[in-house]
């Protein structure tokens, strides 16, 4: 009679080929067993992690994470899904042949139904995602980012000026707000045409990254328009930071050679106030400061 049922060699086997690797983990963090990681592509053999701990191989950091995560995949008892990195660093005793950038994985951790070595203990998948993160990060990054000036876009502004509206909400943290644009763009843009419109756009871009801090979030709002964000920064500190971006901004234009074309900037300044309904009426204050530093004459500072 023909027996179907696998034989232990075989189950063994077809535990070593699977592509990613399988830990069994108890809560105390010990490696009870690893499986297939035969993907070479990104494993390397595990057998020598069973018996440590998760403390013998990794930093303190990490492995309160990962003991962090077996608690709770114990307590939740369904499939417990986590995204994570490693990197060299987070390994004990790692030289020089560790990765040089951080690998992204996915853990996917089942409780299982009986104890092993006397602990109870869960099943981890872990799947190295580092590919399809770096591509969702590129696009991430496209889709945030203005394409002629490589500053932030409308929507990446918009969204960090609601998460710092959201500070100030609740702690009165200040955040102020630049709107600026060429001015006299449409003359240059006929006089010399509109690639050099486009390098007076460039350059202001240049000025922000050169002159405003690293948390500041300058941005690209549409046409010759931008606005900057500048986090934990009253109106006197923008005024001040306003008028060297001004500044700046005539050194970089001036450098262009368009001669008797040459461009100013005109910058609205407005803060978050304790009534703003949201952060767009900040904004708002800001557009209405900068039409008011056009109607007076432009290359000018409102606020």
């Amino acid at each position: 009679m023909h027996n179907s049922a696998l034989s232990n060699d075989q189950f063994a086997a077809i535990l070593a080929a699977l592509p990613d690797p399988v830990f069994i983990l108890t809560r105390s963090g010990r490696y009870a067993a690893v499986f297939g990681g035969a993907d070479l592509r990104y494993y390397h053999d595990g057998s020598g992690l069973v018996g440590l701990s998760i403390g013998d191989v990794l930093t303190r950091e990490k492995t309160d994470f990962f003991l962090g995560e077996i608690a709770s995949a114990l307590h939740g008892g369904g499939l417990h899904i986590v995204e994570y990195t490693l990197a060299g660093s987070d390994v004990k005793g790692l030289k020089a042949e560790g990765p040089s950038q951080p690998i992204w994985f996915e853990g996917r951790v089942q409780r299982l139904a009986f104890q092993v070595a006397g602990e109870d203990a869960v099943l981890w998948v872990a799947s190295n995602i580092t590919p399809r993160h770096e591509l969702e990060t590129r696009l991430r990054a496209q889709s945030e980012t203005d394409p002629l000036t490589g500053l932030a876009n409308r929507r990446k502004l918009l969204a960090a000026m609601q998460q710092h509206f959201a500070l100030f909400s609740r702690y009165r943290t200040p955040s102020a707000i630049l709107a600026f644009d060429i001015d006299h763009l449409k003359h240059i843009n006929d006089r010399h045409g509109h690639l050099m419109g486009d390098q007076v756009i460039i350059a202001l871009a240049g000025v922000c990254r050169a002159e405003l801090r690293g948390n500041d979030v300058p941005a690209r709002f549409g046409g010759d328009e931008f606005v900057a964000l500048l986090p934990q920064t009253g109106l006197p500190s923008a005024t001040v930071i306003a008028q060297r971006l001004r500044q700046q901004a005539l050194h970089a234009f001036a450098a262009l050679g368009i001669g008797d074309a040459a461009a100013t900037i005109s910058i609205g300044i407005s803060e978050f106030a304790a009534d703003d309904a949201s952060c767009e009426s900040a904004l708002e204050r800001a557009d209405n400061a900068l039409y008011r530093a056009k109607a007076q004459g432009r290359n000018q500072v409102v606020s």
